[in-house]
């Protein structure tokens, strides 16, 4: 397994978390994890990297070991301002070579068309976005996010990290026992009752009473000018966030096409976690991509 180290700094006032593989000096890759997830997620992948490469990967605010801001509500844009932050500290000049998975996907693809010339290649693995928004669910959505300040939501402790490496399995059968038990040591924590809590604020949980304007991404996207490597699970389950297969596969496929340089990828046998489940693979894609 190769080594890594971790770092803290502050980023725009909170305590941030960030985990790097490889030397310093070598070329970077920026790696940046989804939703309820942490930097140490990207392990698997990083062992399996052939060349010289220095891999950073930091927490997302309110996740892993990054302090939480003790806010009611996350707001994604903050998302973006972290990465301005993380890059202009680690690489203040010149363009950079940017991972994102999932929810770090959907924030790398906004950043590259917000920041263009800070790209010189960008990675989206299943960083789809989210079903378009429509002005009548507004009143709907600002209902349920008042409701949720009500009444905070927790998150479920586990007897023990054997646990917690069993629910992961749980939600991906695919995460063999040694990944899972890896996994389970950077994504939970004992508290001091003994029990082992996930590192993600629950806040995370509450539903955002802002809707999702698709043309707003897409109008970012069109300036993207780095060459994108889009890269799907053969058995992703994102389909459900997009009403369906069918619907989800054609809104997907006009989506990329606002993609000026776009190369799509689809990794086989692995489900939403393929950086858990296809890590050779993956990694031998992105080496080829940034060659």
């Amino acid at each position: 397994m190769t080594p890594s180290r971790s770092e803290f700094l502050t980023v725009r006032g909170l305590r941030t978390h960030v985990r790097h593989w490889g030397r310093d000096g070598a070329p970077k890759i920026f790696m940046l994890h989804g939703w309820m997830d942490v930097g140490a997620s990207f392990q698997f992948v990083v062992d399996h990297l052939a060349g010289d490469w220095h891999v950073i990967a930091p927490d997302w605010r309110g996740f892993g070991l990054t302090e939480r801001p003790g806010t009611d509500t996350y707001w994604f844009p903050d998302y973006l301002a972290d990465l301005d932050a993380l890059l202009r500290h680690y690489q203040p000049d010149g363009a950079v070579n940017l991972l994102g998975h999932s929810m770090g996907g959907n924030v790398v693809g906004i950043y590259a068309g917000v920041r263009p010339e800070r790209i010189r290649r960008l990675i989206n693995l299943e960083g789809f976005g989210l079903k378009g928004a429509v002005p009548a669910d507004a009143p709907g959505k600002y209902a349920k996010w008042l409701d949720e300040l009500l009444a905070p939501p927790v998150m479920r402790a586990y007897p023990d990290v054997r646990a917690v490496a069993s629910r992961l399995q749980k939600t991906n059968p695919r995460l063999t026992d040694e990944r899972a038990a890896f996994l389970a040591q950077h994504w939970s924590a004992p508290n001091d009752a003994g029990e082992w809590e996930i590192l993600g604020d629950p806040v995370h949980k509450q539903a955002s009473p802002l809707p999702y304007h698709v043309e707003d991404i897409l109008a970012c996207w069109r300036r993207i000018t780095a060459p994108v490597l889009w890269v799907e699970a053969e058995h992703t389950n994102m389909w459900e966030w997009m009403g369906g297969p069918e619907e989800g596969r054609r809104e997907v496929d006009r989506r990329i096409g606002h993609i000026a340089n776009v190369t799509p990828k689809k990794i086989p046998d692995a489900g939403h976690m393929l950086h858990h489940d296809q890590p050779a693979l993956l990694a031998a894609m992105i080496e080829a991509f940034l060659a």
